[in-house]
């Protein structure tokens, strides 16, 4: 059974996992030590393309096809996609339009660039609670297969597939989705055509397969046979105790016989809103689209196979909603941010406003960065986007608008995040649990030692012409049964325009009155924006602005190449939504994405005070916002709006329904807008004051159930087990392993998961923080000591009710309301020269909404 560790400092959990990760780092190391190249240290390392000398060349791009049939079968139109291609692209022809398009749809989900080395390690970090292999299984044991995986885990099943009903000893006896006879074969397993890295056991004991890997039953993941998988490993391999026994599966020297990678469509690819399938659990190609979003992604499932409300991975996960995702989780900024996966709409009008409001100056590593202009000739318009030596306009994806450095370093961005080049990448923080100082990782040294990288680098292109040729709204008049959604009534939609047009179209419209880009002279950015948004924003509320808004609004072709949002940045305190997320450090000067965010984003001034709440009385008090980027959300594009809810970054506004089928979707868009426009409706466990004065409830993420943080024995390593034992007294390794804890029910989850170990600040307040730290531990320690040996959840929660002060004292993000602010066109706004809509006002708005 597990041993708990009673009174232990629950957040000393961080610096035993920082012993693990150091153990699980030398133990990885153990299975790489006899690669062709084993250089170690930043800089140094090369990827295991490189390593075997493979070039760019034998990484041809897959030009099949295979995917006609979604995407409202784009490509089966060659004339189409050479129309829509043609503004970008003078004089494309219909054979060179598909096949850019192909090309880039088959980057998108197909290929996932080598990262399957990163999620076989993050599997051995995560201490067991991340195994790709058991989500892409069916084994009885477990508490999903292919039959309910959609309702349970929210992914999209591969056409083309059944569920397993056994062993398949094809794949070493896991029971892993079969491919139907009467389909035909996936071309991207085309091991001659595509070959894959002979390195460790490939090509000896296994085979070498292809470098797009096997197709795996679930639209985004691919198999890869496992390098380290030789003769020892493979007669080691129990594929029934794989499911079944912890004591075996739960063994931090385990190979298994495939790694598995991930593509962008994993995260992108779902459900066409406007042709949804009739089983979700049992799409076709033609029911799925490359660009929603996964918005039906449960991440406490995947991530946690066992779903275990015990254990305290599963309640920091929880706090992500369905579609929601903490992108800096794997290089933690020590923040829980979930925030949602970005549909990819009307890329042509976010191009178009990112040449009007997008212009950014790089410096230093971001002037590394691929550009459009390199890839396309003089004539076309995208070769606009950049000019020497320094300056480039460019549409800002992230929510806090910091991956600034153009279209195609944002792309090759998300590629990294999913593990490309994660040898290097992972040389530069403690994946998952952090504790060591954060560097940036470099442009240049990625295309010096990373074949995948080049190669990635060299398809990007194609995949931006893919999404400029198929990225279009799903509009619910062309959804079945959509039509009955929608105002008939001339009146009602007048209305709702002339409403939009006052109070929305400011932060939601592209096309907006010329007199606003004055405003932003070469895009106003660096230390001076507050300046120039704030003149912008006291304009927006003028007649002037109103009059010339409504005119541009009641245009017949207002919606059309309209990407329904002006990107620009909005302090956080105007908002007064979360803070977590324009808080993310990720991309700040010397942090990770240092090379993918601008000079001046870096430079952007310091949105100023803004009111926190405490998380269990939801007290006021006052936080400074840092300069140097952070303070800024940029706003959300209401492209086919009707199909995207629950609403706000984090999806916390409204009910998710798990169907996607149009009425499904209308269900939870009619609830979540109505918690958009009448605030006092949304859920809350704690009343807080909004800047108007006037009390809202709000919703504090909690954990579900009294929780521990568990390390099974087979991840335990003998010099934790003596710290361990040095500390209680006694032995605590035991057929399970270690249990920290208990963390009561109730507790707030983000208390836990924002220590913030990464001060930037000067020497003197890091030394001060820290010796406030080890104040913390130490009375977390002396409150905790006194539990009985088997303390009630009760005792656990009045010894842990005096930390909560503290921990909110030393949190990176004291903001623990999910779903506060946007309080736009209603009475908690602070500005008292915009009153809130009447009743009728706000349903028009809503009619004219679902048009978009």
């Amino acid at each position: 059974m597990i041993q708990p560790i009673k009174g232990l400092p629950v957040i000393v959990t961080g610096t035993l996992l920082l012993l693990l990760a150091g153990f699980s780092s030398n133990s990885m190391a153990l299975f790489e030590q006899n690669k062709p190249c084993d250089q170690r240290g930043v800089g140094k390392v090369l990827d295991e393309a490189k390593c075997v000398g493979r070039t760019v060349q034998s990484f041809p791009a897959a030009d099949e096809d295979y995917y006609r049939e979604m995407d409202y079968g784009i490509t089966k139109d060659p004339q189409a996609v050479a129309k829509a291609l043609e503004p970008y692209v003078p004089g494309i022809s219909p054979e060179d339009a598909v096949k850019a398009a192909v090309i880039g749809r088959n980057n998108w989900i197909a290929w996932s660039a080598g990262n399957d080395r990163l999620w076989n390690k993050l599997g051995y970090e995560s201490r067991g609670n991340l195994d790709f292999l058991k989500t892409l299984s069916s084994h009885p044991s477990l508490k999903f297969n292919r039959h309910n995986r959609w309702r349970y885990l929210g992914l999209v099943n591969e056409p083309c597939f059944k569920q397993a009903s056994g062993p398949n000893k094809d794949r070493y006896g896991l029971w892993l989705d079969v491919r139907k006879k009467n389909c035909p074969k996936d071309p991207f397993e085309n091991e001659e055509k595509y070959p894959g890295v002979k390195i460790g056991a490939r090509g000896k004991n296994i085979p070498v397969g292809s470098f797009y890997g096997y197709a795996s039953g679930i639209v985004g993941l691919r198999l890869f046979p496992n390098p380290d998988f030789d003769e020892e490993a493979e007669k080691r391999w129990d594929p029934e105790r794989f499911y079944t026994d912890p004591s075996y599966y739960n063994d931090k020297n385990l190979v298994r016989p495939y790694r598995v990678g991930m593509s962008c469509g994993f995260c992108h690819v779902g459900p066409n809103p406007a042709n949804p399938p009739k089983d979700p659990e049992n799409p076709e190609w033609a029911n799925l689209n490359s660009n929603p979003g996964a918005q039906y992604f449960w991440i406490d499932r995947i991530f946690t196979w066992t779903a275990d409300p015990s254990d305290y991975p599963y309640q920091l996960f929880h706090t992500s909603r369905p579609g929601a995702l903490d992108t800096s989780l794997v290089s933690s900024d020590y923040i829980n941010n979930p925030r949602t996966m970005n549909a990819v709409y009307n890329l042509g009008a976010r191009l178009a406003i990112a040449k009007r409001f997008g212009e950014e100056k790089l410096s230093g590593g971001s002037l590394d960065n691929k550009q459009l202009n390199e890839y396309v000739g003089a004539d076309s318009p995208l070769s606009d986007y950049y000019k020497a030596p320094d300056t480039v306009w460019t549409p800002r994806v992230l929510k806090d608008g910091a991956d600034s450095v153009g279209a195609l370093g944002a792309l090759n961005r998300v590629f990294i995040n999913i593990g490309l080049f994660s040898e290097e990448w992972l040389e530069h923080f403690n994946p998952l649990i952090g504790g060591k100082k954060i560097t940036p990782i470099p442009i240049k040294t990625a295309r010096k030692n990373s074949i995948y990288w080049q190669v990635n680098e060299s398809q990007t292109p194609n995949l931006a012409l893919f999404f400029l040729a198929s990225a279009k709204p799903d509009y619910l008049k062309n959804a079945p049964g959509g039509g009955k959604y929608l105002s008939e009534d001339a009146e009602t939609l007048a209305k709702g325009k002339d409403v939009f047009a006052e109070r929305c179209a400011r932060c939601h419209s592209s096309k907006l009155p010329e007199k606003a880009f004055s405003f932003f002279p070469d895009g106003c950015v660096g230390k001076n924006y507050l300046s120039c948004w704030n003149g912008y924003w006291s304009w927006s509320k003028t007649e002037d602005f109103k009059k010339a808004m409504k005119r541009i609004v009641k245009q017949d072709d207002f919606l059309e190449d309209n990407f329904l949002s002006t990107e620009l940045r909005i302090p956080v305190t105007l908002l007064e939504t979360q803070a977590c997320s324009p808080l993310a450090t990720n991309a700040i000067r010397d942090n990770i994405w240092d090379n993918f965010s601008s000079e001046s984003y870096k430079n952007l001034p310091s949105v100023g005070k803004y009111t926190v709440h405490h998380p269990l009385t939801g007290e006021p008090r006052e936080f400074d916002m840092p300069a140097g980027g952070l303070g800024y959300t940029r706003p959300a594009s209401l492209v086919s709006l009707w199909s995207t809810a629950p609403f706000l970054l984090n999806n916390s506004v409204g009910d998710f329904n798990p169907s996607p089928s149009v009425d499904a979707r209308m269900q939870s868009f009619k609830d979540s807008i109505t918690k958009m426009l009448w605030p006092e409706k949304r859920k809350g466990n704690v009343q807080y004051q909004t800047a108007s004065g006037k009390m809202l409830p709000g919703w504090v993420d909690r954990t579900t159930a009294t929780s521990y943080l568990r390390v099974p024995s087979g991840y335990v390593p003998e010099l934790l087990e003596k710290v361990v034992d040095k500390i209680s007294g006694g032995s605590l390794v035991g057929e399970r392993g270690i249990e920290l804890g208990p963390i009561p029910k109730g507790t707030p989850v983000n208390l836990l998961s924002g220590i913030d170990l990464d001060r930037r600040d000067g020497i003197i307040d890091r030394i001060k923080h820290k010796a406030q730290l080890l104040t913390l531990l130490l009375k977390i320690k002396k409150d905790l000591k006194s539990l009985p040996k088997d303390a009630t959840d009760e005792q656990a929660a009045e010894a842990f009710a005096d930390l909560v002060d503290p921990l909110v004292k030393a949190s990176k993000c004291p903001d623990y309301i999910v779903n506060r602010g946007h309080y736009f066109g209603t009475d908690y706004l602070k500005d008292q020269d915009e009153p809130g809509l009447s009743d009728e006002e706000k349903m028009a708005l809503i009619a004219f909404l679902k048009t978009m």
